[in-house]
């Protein structure tokens, strides 16, 4: 994060007395009693750092917990924020608390009532040095909330709130879009780089948007699908904008405050992986694109996959930093993508540190569809993750699982590796798998140019298929096989590990709480909101009992073309499925993740271990790096990887943070359910809660 500013706060939060040095809330907070707040993924920069160092190597094996807050069952995937001697938070029910940062002690606590359950990230707040106010998304609205109440802010918005749906495209009523990860905030502005769309047709636009603070009022807008007439319209379909959706930042915003830039990665265009009703590279979709804060203006872009077919989303925001390049200090912004591709850009002018090289892959096979010749790939660093896989890569851990590898390997089109195109009736290999290389839950940098990621290092296959091919179905089973299959396989037994089966829902859930799930989606799992009612009834009923409601009507078997709408695409994905033999073990060698440290002065990797995926990074002055690895809390000496403590946790853990109150460092995490991979066989959910580390008194 290199230049941007730590914010001095007054003490006093509980009556909203906090005053910033400027307007910039969202920083590291300290107060004139020498206490030190976090904000979300460490600041608007999202370098997931802390100067603290009261926790070191030396004695980080000596932390205890200090107090614990219980949580209602479900899956967590944010953080909390804190500010003078109050933790914010969130609940898996999307109720916001307020805690003594030092006791556990409830405050007070907001439920919007809003029903569904997409996940909440983080918050960030705002100050203009009388008033402070936290910003805080749930689903599709954005909440001002008084910090010393709980209370929503009458003056912003439609009473205290304002709908992302609005100004996006038509009614806003008829728009999907949740704000999963928190608006970020630039002088009077909060900055939305966008928000979570549907992946199949139709969906929703995802602009980047900024609103005036005090009333709610949108200020400007950036089409990443651009209108007529728009730099980049010519890379899309005539008019793409009516109809196309996706180019979406659900990763969040980050802001370079001292120059006033805006930074977002977007995400794929829909449909996720049949593009022929988008043929042409499609910019804005798939980029890192600098915005004036001020004005929405584009100041430089670049896009990290051309037209793509593989839902290839950046997996977390962009990150800055600071080089030295030369014998000079060099701002930078950091970004990667689901290929575990590692891109660093000056922050003013979009120029690479290294060369980046347009590189042929192979074409695709599928009628109607034209991939992309070339893709950027960079020169340096190397990938986190495993972008190839050859025979050499196979399992050899017995005879028989090396045998059973070659075999699978064997029936596979085309090889594996990224930037393979999807065959029709024939799976393809992918590396990384579909859920991407590096977590979505970010990565850290120090100050001294190291950049901090973990890494997933399997595979997935899938392919797609010939709809018009298909028998015909009834109306819910239409509707399953393309809108739900895809994840929870065409028999409905599920793609373990990641998704579960639904072949048994009937027993349990009701009909209602399936009917839920469906119209507003549940953590990975996108809303279906578009849905016309029939279609959801038949749906529920397919799912329920295997058959369409008594006396519906089948449907004769459409014959989809380009641009027809939901489910429209004429090549259907067969579903997300990983790499592994019937037991769950991977067909590969090696680690299925690792913790990295790259130098980015240079380019080259200072050390590289084995991990289990969990939460992000938290880097601290202390020299070390705190990440929650699956259901334990562990510390790595940050200068070479070693492990120096763990603990376990009652629960799955997010990213830690670390705050200071009275002279006393903490380390915060949320935990809960587990979620994708590890909850495929994990039973019920179970109550989470944030727990709270120090070194004895």
């Amino acid at each position: 994060m290199g230049n941007t500013p730590r914010i001095a706060w007054q003490a006093g939060l509980a009556a909203a007395a906090v005053l910033a040095a400027s307007s910039l809330a969202g920083a590291a907070a300290v107060t004139r009693s020498g206490d030190v707040g976090w904000a979300y993924n460490g600041g608007q920069g999202q370098d997931h750092y802390s100067p603290l160092a009261q926790i070191t190597k030396a004695n980080v094996a000596t932390l205890k917990p200090v107090w614990s807050f219980p949580l209602e069952p479900g899956a967590l995937q944010g953080q909390p924020m804190v500010l003078g001697r109050t933790l914010f938070a969130t609940t898996p029910t999307q109720r916001l608390l307020a805690l003594d940062a030092v006791t556990g002690g409830l405050k007070w606590e907001f439920d919007p009532k809003i029903p569904g359950g997409q996940p909440i990230r983080g918050l960030t707040s705002w100050s203009d040095g009388k008033s402070t106010r936290l910003i805080f998304s749930n689903q599709n609205m954005i909440f001002l909330i008084d910090p010393a109440t709980g209370k929503p802010d009458a003056g912003f918005g439609n009473g205290g709130h304002i709908d992302l749906r609005e100004n996006l495209r038509g009614k806003a009523e008829d728009n999907v879009f949740f704000l999963t990860s928190p608006a970020q905030v630039y002088r009077d502005l909060i900055i939305v780089g966008g928000g979570r769309v549907a992946e199949t047709l139709p969906a929703s636009p995802s602009p980047a948007r900024a609103y005036n603070v005090r009333t709610g009022k949108l200020v400007w807008t950036f089409h990443t699908i651009p209108h007529e007439g728009q730099p980049g319209a010519e890379t899309w379909p005539k008019d793409a904008w009516q109809t196309q959706g996706g180019a979406n930042a659900w990763q969040g915003t980050t802001i370079d405050i001292k120059r006033g830039i805006v930074f977002i990665n977007t995400g794929s265009p829909s449909e996720d992986f049949y593009g022929a009703d988008r043929i042409g590279s499609n910019r804005f979709a798939n980029s890192t694109i600098a915005l004036d804060a001020n004005t929405g203006r584009r100041l430089w872009d670049f896009q990290q996959v051309h037209h793509d077919l593989w839902d290839s989303d950046s997996t977390s925001a962009p990150l800055l930093m600071s080089v030295k390049r030369n014998g000079k200090t060099q701002d930078i912004v950091v970004a990667t993508n689901k290929h575990s591709l590692v891109y660093a850009f000056d922050r003013v002018t979009g120029k690479a540190l290294w060369p980046i090289r347009e590189t042929r892959f192979p074409a695709s096979t599928v009628p109607g569809e034209q991939a992309w010749p070339t893709q950027p790939i960079p020169t340096m660093p190397r990938p986190l993750s495993r972008t190839s896989i050859s025979p050499a890569d196979l399992t050899d851990h017995s005879p028989e699982a090396a045998a059973r590898a070659r075999r699978a390997y064997g029936a596979l089109a085309g090889g594996g590796g990224h930037f393979i195109p999807l065959s029709v009736d024939k799976e393809t290999l992918v590396a990384p798998g579909f859920a991407g290389g590096p977590s979505l839950y970010g990565l850290a940098a120090d100050r001294s140019g190291v950049l901090y990621a973990s890494s997933a290092n399997g595979s997935s296959i899938s392919g797609l298929v010939d709809y018009t091919k298909m028998r015909a179905a009834g109306i819910g089973e239409n509707a399953y096989l393309t809108s739900c299959s895809s994840c929870h396989g065409r028999d409905r037994s599920g793609n373990p590990p990641e998704f579960p089966g639904v072949a048994d829902l009937k027993g349990r859930m009701t009909e209602a709480e399936i009917a839920e799930v469906i119209r507003k989606g549940r953590g990975r799992m996108p809303p279906f909101a578009s849905l016309p009612q029939s279609t959801l009834d038949n749906l529920v009923s397919y799912l329920t009992t295997g058959a369409d409601l008594p006396g519906t009507e089948p449907p004769p078997l459409r014959k989809p073309g380009v641009g027809e709408g939901a489910g429209s695409s004429r090549y259907v994905f067969t579903g997300y499925r990983s790499f592994v033999d019937p037991t769950g073990q991977s067909y590969l060698k090696g680690p299925l993740a690792t913790l990295n440290a790259i130098d980015m002065n240079t380019g080259a990797y200072i050390w590289t271990v084995p991990f289990t995926m969990g939460g992000g990074p938290l880097v601290t002055g202390g020299g070390l790096l705190l990440i929650s690895s699956g259901p334990r809390l562990q510390a790595y000496d940050k200068t070479n990887g070693k492990l120096v403590w763990e603990t376990t946790l009652p629960g799955f853990g997010t990213t830690p943070i670390t705050y200071m109150i009275g002279g006393r460092q903490y380390v915060a995490v949320a935990t809960g359910s587990p979620r994708g991979r590890q909850a495929a066989n994990a039973g019920p959910q179970k109550p989470g809660a944030y727990v709270v580390y120090a070194l004895p008194n």
